[in-house]
């Protein structure tokens, strides 16, 4: 049973905390190994300069992964953040950002992921994560 965008919406809701969620993520589409969410811009986000910040970003990809892992699961199951790399490749600046989270290997105990995060208004990579996650549930 695939998992629909509500209830992969009502993961960010009832399982993230209340700075995770003052992002203003939204869930653009869930697959059986994936999840796009869309980080709306905001002036609080941004950085000197005006580009979105990294910490932004890399939360983004973060909790895209929790939402691939989740659908690919059929629910949400606790899991933490084994490792996270991430490499910039152009600043985002007045856009959303849509973050398309991969799984790679999903196993009984590991899951892992590559993430893009692109402008949303011109579809310009922002930047690439993979993500290592450890399945405690």
């Amino acid at each position: 049973m695939t998992m629909t965008n509500t209830e992969a919406d009502q993961i960010l809701s009832a399982d993230f905390a209340p700075w995770v969620r003052d992002l203003g993520l939204s869930v653009e589409a869930v697959g059986e190994d994936r999840a796009v969410l869309r980080l709306p811009w905001s002036d609080r986000l941004a950085r000197e300069g005006g580009g979105l910040s990294g910490q932004a970003l890399m939360a983004a990809a973060d909790t895209a992964t929790v939402i691939a892992v989740s659908a690919a699961r059929g629910g949400f199951v606790p899991m933490t953040t084994v490792q996270q790399s991430t490499s910039f490749q152009r600043a985002v600046t007045g856009s959303d950002v849509l973050i398309e989270a991969v799984l790679t290997k999903l196993g009984r105990r590991m899951a892992f992921a590559d993430i893009t995060l692109s402008d949303a208004s011109s579809g310009a990579l922002a930047a690439r994560a993979s993500t290592v996650y450890a399945l405690m549930g």
